[in-house]
């Protein structure tokens, strides 16, 4: 009963068959990879996925997580069915009701169970074995007797005449069950190399589907930012409008252009008043026209118009341009500042070159931000921490944690290598150069090809840089050093991953040109 139980607990709910390859969702409900994957295929047009079981909803393709555990109770279930005679095969006496055989006799071609095993005979050429069904294949195709021995040299199963023939004779034979431990020997050998093996590629699959799943997760948060980002947007647009239309209130324009408009209308009028009297040629009619001294009469009011154009134009007539950029900027910054906070990078001082470190052939700018080049010595002290044999550099400061971006412009320059390095790195021979050890990595150009470099292996880069500008990101916690060409779009070169085990420093050298650090962000 507690065997039907388990089983049942085993089988998957979508073959209701005992589980192959388990896998589970999100959810907690279990299923055979392929049955789940069938499933999900079909709902992949529908817009959406869902668990069979309790029909939760996932937006996106759930990823599917191996239960190693239950492939393992499932493999012992199956081992331990075959232990309790789940054979089919019965014993060949017991003619009344089917009796489950223990073993089988090569010689008599029976299977036996317990009761007949006892009254067995006990002869030497009564060969046992496990329960077996006898079939053609048992018995030598040319003398029609059992097969009891191995041919080595041939690789042939053989009967005992066979061993006497010409073809098989002076060979090495083995018995079937010595030859059989030997083949098993060696097929638990392969065995064990495939279970290494297969361990090693689950942990491949579940490190990628971690990695596919961190993507994803990725992408959702940058997706979120985004929204977060259009909604200040519109907000400081809000804010920034609601500061013109205030400032356009109280310059006042419209009424002062609604009233210039009015007195336009009435000087127009006065003109064809005049221009009817100056063209009558009757002198009394002209003389006895009344209102005349009002046609004559805008000195006053005019000067009034003009003293208000005057100071609206001069004193209040633009926008305060610099409290509307205040404002932008300020909203600006404070955007940049979030997504500082989302990528986890923290404002810090620029990257400042460390002119102990510098080699004697190197000039360092006041700055500390430019190294050039030079073939002048420059008379250094020669110290512990100066490189001595090739043009290096390193930065004052050092990362130790969080994430960090820095970037360098290399344009005047035609051999080159950027990177980071341990404060560690050796000062001195070949093994200085950055990305000729263990402790830097660099990015490198010589005679017009670029490369990555690391522990002296190289990785080409095809095509090269398409621009002469350079971002190096550092995170210290996932142990990712990446590396950029700063084209449009960003172009990504590559990203070395590994545990960082000493602070990191930035790394140049140059010869022949100079090489600029133009920016920096994160912990210093």
């Amino acid at each position: 009963m507690a065997s039907a139980d388990l089983r049942q607990e085993l089988d998957c709910s979508i073959c209701l068959t005992t589980y192959t390859d388990p896998v589970n969702l999100r959810c907690g409900h279990n299923f055979c990879r392929v049955c789940i994957d069938r499933v999900l295929d079909t709902q992949g047009g529908s817009g959406g996925y869902s668990c069979p079981e309790c029909r939760e909803e996932f937006r996106d393709r759930p990823v599917l997580h191996r239960i190693i555990t239950l492939r393992n109770t499932v493999e012992t279930f199956r081992s331990t069915q075959l232990e309790e005679g789940k054979t089919g095969i019965f014993c060949t006496y017991c003619y009344h009701s089917p009796v489950p055989a223990v073993i089988s006799c090569l010689h008599c071609e029976a299977s036996l169970c317990n009761d007949h095993l006892r009254i067995h005979s006990k002869s030497p050429e009564h060969v046992l074995t496990d329960p077996t069904t006898f079939t053609e294949n048992r018995k030598c195709s040319i003398h029609r007797e059992l097969l009891e021995y191995y041919c080595t040299e041939d690789s042939a199963c053989i009967c005992v005449s066979c061993r006497l023939d010409r073809e098989h004779k002076g060979h090495k034979v083995e018995t079937l069950h010595e030859a059989s431990e030997k083949k098993k020997q060696k097929l638990r050998i392969v065995r064990q190399k495939l279970m290494t093996e297969r361990e090693e590629t689950e942990k491949r699959v579940q490190s990628l589907q971690d990695r596919r799943r961190k993507v994803q997760e990725e992408s959702e948060r940058v997706t979120a930012l985004f929204i977060e980002l259009r909604r200040h947007l519109e907000d400081l647009e809000k804010r920034v409008r609601r500061n013109i239309s205030s400032q356009e209130e109280q310059i006042s324009l419209s009424d002062l252009i609604h009233q210039l408009e009015i007195k336009k209308k009435d000087l127009s009028r006065k003109m064809e008043d005049i221009e009817k009297l100056c063209n009558m040629t009757d002198p009394l009619t002209v003389l006895q026209e009344s209102d005349t001294g009002d046609l004559c009469d805008t000195e006053e009011g005019d000067n009034e118009d003009r003293e208000r154009h005057d100071r609206l134009l001069h004193d209040g007539g633009d926008l305060d341009v610099s409290g509307i950029s205040h404002t932008l900027h300020k909203g600006l910054s404070d955007m940049i500042k979030e997504v500082n906070v989302f990528f986890y990078i923290q404002e810090a001082s620029d990257i400042l070159l460390d002119v102990n470190t510098a080699h004697n052939l190197l000039e360092i700018s006041d700055d500390m931000k430019t190294v050039s080049w030079s073939d002048i010595e420059q008379n250094c002290p020669e110290t512990p921490e100066r490189f001595q044999w090739c043009e290096q550099v390193l930065s004052s400061q050092g990362f130790s944690s969080g994430r960090h971006d820095w970037e360098v412009d290399v344009s005047e320059s035609e051999h080159y290598r950027v990177g980071m390095c341990y404060p560690s790195i050796e000062r001195r021979g070949g093994q200085s150069l950055i990305g000729d050890n263990k402790k830097s990595w660099g990015l490198c150009r010589d005679r017009g090809v670029c490369f990555l470099k690391y522990d002296y292996k190289q990785i080409r880069l095809s095509p090269n840089l398409s621009s002469y500008r350079v971002r190096i990101s550092v995170d210290y916690e996932a142990g990712q050093l990446s590396f950029y060409d700063l084209c449009d779009p960003i172009r990504h070169l590559h990203t070395f991953t590994t545990t960082f085990t000493e602070p990191l420093h930035a790394g140049l050298y140059v010869w022949k040109g100079r090489i600029k650090i133009s920016g920096g962000s994160g912990d210093v």
